[in-house]
């Protein structure tokens, strides 16, 4: 029988990393220049365990529950339109349930009172006290937030910058996405658009991801593949007790696509699968035209481009069935 080959990413011990950052934000930028994909190993402070028992937990609730959590996209009968519960939706190539949450803000903040939903207070299931899901969720968003603005500070270093340069970004009110996620193995026949190549057929269909930049929980799970500067598709070997990190759109758009959003895919692996995701994303009236790479005399003559209408934009054009017919604020 054949070995499956594998697309080996380069992979940053990250507690090594924080001690010695100059070696290794040249690390960091090797990387992300190159296939825009690196493991995270050797994580201070943190437990993947904990994001697998959230997912164990909250998808064996019953459907009353989820529903009751549900987008109001899918459940008329909710307010919430952002923030949420998603189910899986029959005959789309996109086979997956979801659950995110966000770091709320004050109910009396500006954006809030004017409806922006991108600050929607997230909302939750109820606990019987058998696991302590919201209080885990919430620690789980803060590790993973400060792990980002580590890699970034690596990113900066390496690139020859201060090790802030990202950093005001992401202070007050950043918008970053937590979610929860099964893949539900397909029965029966999937819909001809799940079907690719080599008779494989999708969970997640090709894309690059928005945000800022991804942190990824595989668990032991395989089925992501990216998109080889080769232009080979190859699967990426799972993070057991790390993360997965890659370049979302805006991070490439920011560096002036120095920094590459790889293409990446979810295989059908036959079994029940989960992940976890952290997006992390700008505050919604971040000025994202800047391009790091240029400096001041860049800043002088550019126009103001927010990231909120931004990344509104491109959930529209990428047509993301979590996020369609979000209402206009």
């Amino acid at each position: 029988m054949a070995t499956e080959e594998y697309f080996d990413i380069p992979i940053l011990d990250l507690g090594e990393a924080l001690q010695n950052p100059g070696v290794a934000g040249q690390k960091v930028v090797g990387a992300l220049e190159s296939v825009g994909f690196m493991g995270i190993v050797n994580i201070p402070d943190f437990d993947v365990e904990k994001l697998r028992q959230c997912c164990q937990w909250f998808f064996s609730q019953p459907w009353e529950v989820k529903s009751s959590l549900m987008k109001k996209e899918f459940n008329s009968n909710n307010q919430n339109v952002y923030r949420g519960y998603f189910p899986v939706l029959e005959n789309s190539a996109s086979r997956k349930e979801g659950f995110e949450i966000a770091a709320d803000v004050q109910s009396d903040d500006p954006e809030v009172i004017r409806g922006n939903w991108f600050y929607e207070k997230s909302i939750w299931p109820p606990e019987n006290g058998d696991f302590k899901f919201k209080k885990t969720m919430i620690d789980s968003y803060s590790r993973l937030h400060q792990i980002a603005m580590d890699i970034l500070k690596l990113a900066s270093i390496g690139l020859g910058f201060k090790y802030n340069a990202f950093e005001d970004l992401f202070k007050n009110k950043p918008c970053s996405t937590f979610r929860l996620l099964h893949y539900p193995p397909w029965d029966g026949n999937p819909p001809a658009n799940a079907l690719i190549e080599d008779n494989k057929v999708v969970t997640t269909p090709v894309h690059t991801d928005s945000c800022f930049l991804t942190l990824l929980a595989t668990f032991q799970y395989h089925g992501l593949e990216v998109l080889t500067p080769e232009g080979k598709w190859l699967p990426v070997r799972p993070n057991t007790k790390g993360l997965v990190m890659n370049v979302g759109d805006l991070f490439s758009k920011m560096v002036g696509g120095r920094f590459v959003a790889t293409q990446h895919r979810v295989l059908d692996i036959g079994i029940d699968r989960f992940s976890v995701p952290f997006f992390l994303e700008p505050r919604f009236d971040a000025d994202i035209s800047v391009n790091i790479l240029k400096g001041p005399s860049h800043e002088l003559s550019r126009d103001v481009v927010q990231y909120g209408p931004w990344v509104l934009k491109r959930m529209e054009d990428k047509g993301f069935f979590e996020f369609k017919n979000l209402p206009k604020f």
